[in-house]
């Protein structure tokens, strides 16, 4: 059988990802690596409950430029309200905009931006 395991991302300073990672998102520290066989510092985070890991990859050589739209991570959240209430008041912006408004029946959702422009959709589902 064949597993899902991590998801790799260049990031353009490792603290400061693996601290809004953690901070605003609930993920933790599984492993971490200060040089990988190809140089790049190298951080595993997880969210509790998933075995699916979040690979953040760090070189002070790579000029890193996310492309807006190029890539986003989902996150399934039990009360999108309630959280995306949370991380405003923590000062990320959630997007639409008029999220609150815009939000269909069912499937609620709506995104962050982390500091690499990576955008993160939250989600939930009844």
């Amino acid at each position: 059988m064949y597993k899902f395991l991590h998801t790799r991302v260049r990031v353009s300073d490792l603290e400061r990802s693996i601290k809004w990672y953690c901070e605003h998102l609930g993920f933790r520290v599984k492993s971490r690596t200060d040089r990988s066989p190809a140089g790049n510092q190298i951080c595993h985070l997880e969210l509790p409950g998933n075995e699916h890991t979040l690979e953040l990859a760090y070189s002070p050589d790579y000029d890193l430029d996310v492309p807006e739209d190029l890539v986003h991570f989902a996150i399934l959240v039990p009360d999108l309200y309630a959280f995306c209430n949370q991380l405003e008041q923590k000062g990320i912006e959630i997007w639409p905009g008029n999220w609150r408004q815009v939000i269909p029946e069912g499937k609620k959702m709506a995104f962050i931006t982390d500091p690499d422009n990576y955008e993160v959709e939250l989600l939930e589902r009844k």
